[in-house]
C-alpha cells in the first residue's frame, strides 16, 4: 500500500437512523462503499441536520470499524458550505467535491491508488470507468440512481399507511430498465456464445425414454434444474477471477454464420448489465430498505421480480455481505416474500419513461425558415445590442504566462480566439464587479475565465464549477503557479452548488447547461454574464420546457423551437456564407427567448456579439442586471 496519501475529509449530512440504515440514504450508499472498500483514507463527519442529534446516539449506532466524528453545519469549511453533501475537501484546503456519484467515484479512486491490488474497486467504474460520470442533469440513468431512487425510498419509509399502498414510480421505472436488453461493449461474441448454449441446452433437453418409463409411458428429463445462464456465468467469472469454459467460448461454424439480427439479446445481471458496478453498490442500500419496509407493510413485490432477482443476485457479490455486516443490514431472503396473489400483479410496463413522450417528436426534418416567418408574423425578430466595450482587451503581453489560455496545449490561432472571447467576458464581469463579490465561473472547464478574474480582480472571491475531475485540476494547477489566494475550486454537478454569489459567468455552456446558470443565478438574484454553446444539443428535461419565455410558448411548440435550436448550430467558418446568416439569426432567437425569460424574473438581459465575431461560430453574449 502507497503512503504518505494526504488526509482527505468526507463530511455527510446525519437527519436520524431508521432500522439498519443512516439517513438521508446518499449517507448510508457512502458509508456502504467504504465499508465494501474497506477504505480508511478519509476522516468522516457527519453534519446533523437538526441540533437534537447528540454525539452519543451516534457513535452508538454507527458503524463498528469506522471512526465518525459530529460537526455542526457552521464549522464547515467555507467551500463545503456552499455545497449540497456529501463532500470531500483536503484538509485546509480550497478543492472540494460535492454531490454522491463524485464523491463516490472519488472513494474508488483514491482507495485503488493507495493500494493498487484492489483492482476489483476500481472494476466498479465499470468499462472505460464511465459508471455514473455523466452528470444526472443530462443522464437519465444517473439521475435514476442518484437521485430518484433514493428520495423516492425516503418518500415511501416516511408516508403514512394509506400513502404507500402503492410502489414509487421510480422504483417500477427500475424494474423497467432491468428488463431492457444488455449493451456491452464486446456485445455481438457473447450473444453469439448464448445462442450455443441456447442450442446446448435444448439439445440435452431433449426426453430420453428409459426402460422403467417406456413401460410407464413417462419420460424422463435429462436435466431436472435449469443451467445457470451465460450472462450469469460471464458476470460471476469476472468477479471471482476465473475463465468461462471452453465449451462456452468457442463457436461453432453455424453460429459464427447468424446474422447479429437473430442472435438472442442478453439479460440484466446487474444494474447496469452483467458487470457489477458502482451503480450496484448505490441502489442497494435503498432497495434494501424499500423491501425491508415491504415486508413489514406487507406488500405485495411479485411484480417486481427483475428487482428482486438483482437483489439476490448482489448478496452473492464477493465483499458485498461483509460490508452489509459492517453496515448493519441483514439482508432478506426474497423467496419468503414472493408468495402473494397473481390477481395483485400490477403492470409495471405501462409507467413511462419521464420526457421520452415530451421529446418523441424531436427527430424531425425541415428548415428554419417557417418557424422564423412565424416569429417575424408576431413581431419577433433577433436583437443584439450595441457591444458595451468593444474595443476593450487585457494586455496579454504582460499577464503571466500562467493567466493565458495559451499556456495549455491550444494552438497560436485558437489561444489568440480564446483571447478575445475572454476579452469580452471579463469586460463585462469588471463594469459589474465591486470589491467582496463572489464570482462563480460555472462550467469553468480548465478554469479560462475564472483564473483571469482571480488575478485581475483580487478584492472578489472567485469559485469555478466543473464536472470534469482532470479540467479542473489543470485549472488547479495554474493557480497555484500563480499563487493566487482568493479562488475556490468545487467538482460537482451544477445543482449541488447552493452557495451565495453575486456574479455568475459562463463561456461556452453547453446546451441546458447555459439555462442551468441562468436558473442558479436568478435564485442567488445574481448579475450573469453567459456565453452559450451548443444550441443542438438543447431539449426538454425534467428541469427545463422549451421555448422559455411566454412570449415564445405562444407563437412556437416544442418542436418548432427545436428547429431553431438545431440551425442555430449551423454557424461554423467553412459553412457558406447564406448558411452562417441564418444560423446566427436562430442563434438570436434561441438567446431572446432565454432573455425574455429572465425577465418574466425582473431582469434587465442584453443579447450581444462578442468582438470581433470571428473569435468564435457560437459568438453570442447576453449580460444580465437583477432590477
Amino acid at each position: 500500500m502507497k503512503d504518505s496519501v494526504a488526509e482527505e475529509h468526507l463530511y455527510l449530512d446525519f437527519s436520524h437512523q431508521y432500522r439498519d440504515s443512516i439517513f438521508p440514504l446518499h449517507t448510508s450508499v457512502s458509508l456502504f462503499l467504504l465499508s465494501y472498500c474497506d477504505c480508511k483514507l478519509f476522516k468522516v463527519f457527519l453534519v446533523p441536520t437538526s441540533e437534537d442529534v447528540g454525539a452519543q446516539f451516534v457513535t452508538k449506532n454507527l458503524l463498528g470499524d469506522l471512526e465518525v466524528h459530529l460537526i455542526s453545519r457552521c464549522q464547515l469549511p467555507v467551500v463545503v458550505q456552499s455545497c449540497c453533501l456529501p463532500a470531500v475537501v483536503v484538509k485546509d484546503g480550497k478543492f472540494c467535491r460535492a454531490g454522491l456519484s463524485v464523491v463516490l467515484r472519488h472513494i474508488i479512486q483514491k482507495t485503488y491508488e493507495a493500494d493498487p491490488s484492489k483492482k476489483d474497486v476500481l472494476e466498479l467504474l465499470g468499462f472505460k470507468k464511465t459508471c455514473l460520470k455523466a452528470c444526472a442533469e443530462v443522464s437519465q440513468w444517473t439521475r435514476l440512481c442518484e437521485i430518484s431512487i433514493p428520495l423516492a425510498v425516503e418518500g415511501f419509509l416516511t408516508a403514512s399507511p394509506e400513502h404507500c399502498q402503492t410502489i414509487p414510480p421510480d422504483i417500477l421505472k427500475l424494474e423497467r430498465k432491468l428488463g431492457e436488453p444488455v449493451r456491452v461493449h464486446n456485445d455481438d461474441k457473447i450473444r453469439r456464445q448464448k445462442l450455443q448454449q441456447q442450442k446446448a441446452d435444448a439439445e440435452a433437453a431433449v426426453p430420453v425414454l428409459g426402460k422403467e418409463a417406456r413401460e410407464e409411458g413417462k419420460t424422463v428429463e435429462m436435466h431436472e434444474h435449469p443451467l445457470p445462464s451465460l450472462e450469469l456465468n460471464i458476470a460471476f467469472s469476472k468477479l471471482l477471477v476465473q475463465e468461462v469454459s471452453d465449451a462456452v467460448s468457442r463457436e461453432a461454424p453455424h453460429i459464427r454464420r447468424t446474422k447479429t439480427s437473430d442472435l438472442p439479446l442478453l439479460d440484466h445481471i446487474f444494474a447496469e448489465g452483467l458487470y457489477f458496478t458502482l451503480a450496484d453498490i448505490v441502489l442497494l442500500p435503498c432497495i434494501h430498505q424499500f423491501l425491508v419496509s415491504s415486508k413489514k407493510q406487507g406488500k405485495n413485490l411479485v411484480n417486481l421480480p427483475l428487482i428482486s432477482g438483482w437483489y439476490r443476485r448482489v448478496q452473492e457479490v464477493p465483499g458485498v455481505k461483509k460490508a452489509a455486516g459492517k453496515c448493519h443490514m441483514e439482508f432478506l431472503q426474497l423467496p419468503d416474500l414472493m408468495s402473494v396473489p397473481e390477481e395483485q400483479l400490477q403492470d409495471f410496463s405501462s409507467v413511462p419513461d419521464e420526457l421520452e413522450e415530451e421529446n418523441e417528436d424531436s427527430h424531425f426534418i425541415g428548415g428554419p425558415r417557417p418557424t422564423m416567418t412565424k416569429l417575424m408574423e408576431n413581431g419577433i425578430e433577433a436583437k443584439f445590442s450595441p457591444h458595451p466595450c468593444p474595443n476593450w482587451t487585457l494586455d496579454w503581453t504582460n499577464l503571466p504566462s500562467a493567466v493565458s489560455p495559451g499556456e495549455g496545449k491550444m494552438s497560436r490561432d485558437r489561444a489568440l480566439r480564446k483571447q478575445q472571447q475572454l476579452n469580452n467576458l471579463v469586460a463585462a464581469v469588471t463594469k459589474l464587479a465591486k470589491p467582496g463579490d463572489v464570482i462563480v465561473d460555472f462550467c469553468s472547464g480548465g478554469g479560462h475565465v475564472g483564473i483571469v478574474l482571480a488575478h485581475m480582480m483580487p478584492s472578489c472571491q472567485v469559485v469555478l464549477i466543473e464536472n470534469k475531475e482532470l479540467s479542473l485540476m489543470r485549472a488547479k494547477d495554474r493557480s497555484d503557479e500563480l499563487g493566487l489566494n482568493n479562488i475556490w475550486f468545487i467538482q460537482a454537478n451544477l445543482d449541488y452548488f447552493n452557495g451565495t454569489f453575486n456574479i455568475g459567468v459562463a463561456l461556452h455552456a453547453c446546451g441546458v447547461a447555459t439555462d442551468m446558470v441562468i436558473e442558479h443565478c436568478i435564485k442567488a438574484r445574481a448579475a450573469f454574464v453567459i456565453s452559450p454553446c451548443c444550441y443542438g444539443f438543447i431539449q426538454n428535461t425534467v428541469k427545463f420546457k422549451y421555448p422559455r419565455s411566454h412570449q415564445f410558448k405562444e407563437i412556437l411548440s416544442y418542436k418548432e423551437h427545436m428547429i431553431l435550436c438545431r440551425f442555430a448550430d449551423q454557424t461554423a467558418v467553412q459553412l457558406p456564407p447564406e448558411r452562417r446568416l441564418i444560423g446566427k439569426q436562430c442563434m438570436g432567437l434561441v438567446d431572446l427567448d432565454r432573455a425574455w425569460a429572465a425577465e418574466e424574473h425582473n431582469y434587465s438581459v442584453q443579447v450581444t456579439s462578442m468582438e470581433p465575431e470571428s473569435c468564435s461560430p457560437k459568438n453570442n453574449m447576453f449580460v444580465g442586471i437583477p432590477t
